[in-house]
């Protein structure tokens, strides 16, 4: 039985409701919440009836979509799950489930050498993985994920509208701020960076910012407000000459020298595209590499994470900086631990 959007975002929020001992749920409380949940994900602002939460309520308790739910009435008003422990998260996959996506993979699977394919060929394994395990199989790859991050809630919401076009109103809080604030903006870009999520967006004034999703507390749509495209805002130009998602200035050309350990590794695993060997040492089997990049946030974590294995040779404003940093580090390891 197919199932529109709005009616899985109502069964997941009811699920998330019955799932927490804390509070009592009466039928109006899931009504505010399946309200609530819509217009947040979507925008819709005309609020769920009673009946419609009644019939949700009902299909759950069924076999029709395979939950059967165990939800039952308490105190003669309130709702919960009779097992603490279910979820319809939680559901297995049926044989038939599995049958279907298996053949849905093989279909994309013969798609492999067109170019776009490539984007997309790490989550048709995982994909292909995860099957493999719903059928009894063991695990064979496993991808960097982080379930618990804050923010992958927006991610549905935010893809939505910029697919549509919608102006949006993001309340937000960096991490140096004291309250959050709303901006009207224009989205244009998620982008993923070292397992986090960030929002390219415009504003009325034509400024692009950069928020982390983990740092939205809400988003909602700005109905009134008509849609505005960046011509100006190109990712394959943005992005092109740094490490991350961070701007800095103008790019620069950074030499480097890696040990013997190192430099097989960032041979075969660049920093940045524009990477290029200049010289090979022999004799200890260090290299030389050179790249041209922004010398941003994102650029000195990742140089400092090779340790004692780098050294950068220029240019000298670069250095500086990694000296002041590498000496920091060494002063925190210098003084007296407080925690000891």
């Amino acid at each position: 039985m197919p199932v529109n959007k709005n009616a899985l975002i109502r069964y997941k929020t009811i699920d998330n409701c019955l799932r927490n001992p804390y509070r009592r749920w009466t039928i109006e409380d899931l009504v505010d919440a399946c309200s609530d949940a819509l217009y947040e994900f979507e925008g819709i602002r005309r609020g769920v009836s009673l009946r419609t939460v009644q019939g949700d309520l009902q299909m759950m308790r069924s076999e029709k979509l395979g939950y059967n739910a165990p939800i039952e009435v308490y105190d003669h008003k309130y709702y919960r799950y009779s097992d603490r422990d279910y979820s319809i998260m939680n559901l297995p996959l049926s044989h038939n489930d599995i049958e279907t996506m298996t053949e849905a993979v093989n279909l994309l699977r013969q798609f492999e050498d067109f170019d776009h394919f490539s984007e997309m060929s790490d989550v048709v394994s995982r994909l292909q993985d995860n099957l493999a395990m719903a059928r009894g199989k063991k695990k064979i790859v496993d991808f960097e994920r982080n379930s618990d991050l804050k923010g992958l809630r927006f991610l549905n919401p935010i893809y939505n509208h910029i697919a549509q076009e919608h102006t949006i109103i993001v309340k937000y809080q960096s991490f140096t701020a004291r309250t959050a604030r709303s901006y009207t903006v224009y989205p244009h870009l998620l982008k993923e960076f070292n397992n986090r999520w960030f929002l390219f967006c415009t504003t009325y004034k034509g400024q692009l910012f950069n928020f982390a999703l983990d740092r939205i507390i809400s988003i909602e749509v700005a109905e009134d407000i008509p849609y505005k495209n960046n011509p100006d805002f190109d990712p394959e130009v943005y992005f092109a000459d740094i490490i991350g998602v961070t701007r800095w200035g103008d790019p620069v050309e950074v030499t480097f020298w890696a040990s013997n350990e190192q430099s097989k590794y960032i041979a075969t695993k660049p920093i940045h595209p524009s990477q290029k060997v200049v010289e090979r040492i022999r004799e200890d089997g260090s290299m030389i590499f050179t790249m041209k990049v922004e010398p941003n946030w994102e650029f000195f974590s990742r140089m400092l994470s090779f340790g004692p294995g780098i050294r950068i040779l220029s240019p000298k404003g670069v250095v500086r900086e990694m000296k002041r940093k590498i000496k920091r580090a060494l002063e925190l390891y210098s003084e007296p631990n407080r925690n000891s």
